[in-house]
């Protein structure tokens, strides 16, 4: 049973789903908007806020940790200088989930993630 337990594990160890949460990140990040999963998406945003909570200081400890994570230059940049600052009176909730469709092949339930 899986009560309280805090987190979806999506099928994937804890290295593939680290990687997994880094790419999507660095493709939000870079269109704003990505359509995946429902599960995915509700993880991703918790993951997401997180990164973009750090980014909001704007100084060079924050590019850093930034960078930690999702060792991308340009998107962590991007993050930082032009992203970041527009949530900086924001307390949270930078992203919002829409549910869209229901997936043809295996009948999962399909969301954009986009950024509010």
């Amino acid at each position: 049973m899986r009560h309280k337990h805090g987190y979806r594990k999506l099928g994937r160890t804890s290295s593939h789903r680290k990687a997994l949460f880094k790419n999507m990140s660095i493709a939000l990040i870079q269109n704003e908007k990505i359509e995946t999963t429902l599960p995915k998406a509700k993880e991703l945003r918790s993951f997401f806020e997180k990164l973009l909570t750090k980014a909001r200081v704007g100084d060079f400890n924050a590019h850093r940790a930034v960078f930690a994570i999702l060792q991308d230059k340009n998107s962590t940049k991007k993050l930082i200088h032009e992203i970041a600052p527009r949530y900086k009176e924001r307390k949270g909730g930078y992203t919002r989930i829409i549910r869209t469709r229901i997936r043809r092949g295996d009948a999962a339930e399909m969301a954009f993630l986009e950024l509010v």
